[in-house]
């Protein structure tokens, strides 16, 4: 069973970097043909994909969100993290690490099989 969790700053001040990092634990993220995504829950708004990382390591990322950012990964401790630049009061939300198996429309919500608990970022000065 795979496991997901979660950890970083739970507050960011506008314009800076919003980074996370998801530990996985029951699978291994290189395994085949699994997606790794990053999905996003603003108050009162419903999920919304940010971006994925797929087991070959290939990345891809929501049109709206792609020129901020960016998915990567660290196979020796079976992580992969997410950093979102620029960040204003509108990326408040409640961030989720997903995994879905296979990797095919990795861009629906729900169509994922596994997630974390989510985390809640606030973007305030």
């Amino acid at each position: 069973q795979v496991q997901l969790q979660e950890s970083g700053p739970g507050l960011v001040k506008p314009s800076q970097t919003l980074s996370l990092t998801c530990t996985v634990s029951g699978g291994s993220i290189t395994t085949s043909y699994y997606a790794w995504s990053w999905i996003r829950q603003p108050p009162g708004k419903g999920l919304e994909w940010v971006g994925v990382i797929a087991y070959d390591g290939s990345t891809y990322y929501s049109p709206s969100l792609r020129s901020r950012t960016s998915i990567s990964r660290d196979t020796t401790k079976n992580q992969f993290s997410l950093q979102l630049s620029s960040v204003t009061p509108e990326d408040t939300a409640v961030y989720y690490c997903a995994a879905k198996d296979p990797v095919l429309y990795y861009r629906d919500p729900r169509g994922y099989d596994y997630w974390g608990q989510g985390t809640q970022v606030t973007v305030s000065s």
